[in-house]
């Protein structure tokens, strides 16, 4: 089912896994110890740009989680999970689903790798000043510091490590298809189905 003009963050969609039982029982909230939640940072589209291109069972993954949390999709049996979120919907169960989700896992995976940016070698200058430089186009040299004018040495030595040259909003993006993959895994791993939910 495709829906236009769907973007996942406009009905800040929620992630949790728990044992069927858990769902079933109307005690809220449920222990600690049998419900996980992805920690997905937050923004105005990061879940719509980590989910872009990702299929699940033939299907956009965006296209699914619209048609679970829309009020034309039948109601399930489960109460809220949280206080300011929507009855939880099935995404995936297992074991039916245990292979499609691992795929869904790979595909964030392959993405986070393919959209990680160039490598670049990172140095900080007393007042703080952070400078990257390509790891391709590395060279020693020392040069003077924007901001203060002291001279910072561009070195191994002195680097403070490496760091990806991304732009801002594809590095968050990243994180949070890395983290939706680990949470994946993990929910398959305890054999624990994957529910969404609408949120305030």
């Amino acid at each position: 089912m495709e829906l236009s003009g769907y973007h996942p963050d406009s009905v800040a969609i929620r992630f949790f896994a728990a044992p069927f039982y858990r769902l079933e029982e109307p005690r809220r909230p449920i222990p600690a110890e049998d419900l996980i939640e992805p920690n997905l940072p937050v923004g105005v589209d990061v879940l719509d740009r980590a989910l872009a291109g990702a299929e699940f069972r033939d299907a956009r993954v965006r296209d699914r989680l619209c048609e679970l949390v829309s009020s034309r999709h039948p109601p399930f049996p489960f109460e809220a999970i949280r206080e300011g979120c929507g009855t939880p919907a099935i995404f995936a169960r297992p074991p039916h689903d245990l292979p499609a989700l691992l795929r869904l896992a790979d595909q964030l995976e392959s993405q986070a790798a393919e959209h990680q940016g160039e490598r670049a070698m990172v140095w900080k200058c007393e007042c703080g000043t952070r400078y990257a430089v390509p790891v391709a186009l590395f060279r020693a040299v020392t040069i003077r510091c924007d901001q203060c004018g002291r001279p910072v040495e561009l070195s191994f030595g002195r680097s403070t490590g490496e760091d990806s040259l991304l732009d801002p909003g594809e590095d968050v993006a990243n994180r949070c298809r890395k983290e939706l993959a680990r949470f994946f895994r993990d929910a398959m791993a305890r054999g624990w189905p994957v529910v969404v939910s609408s949120s305030d």
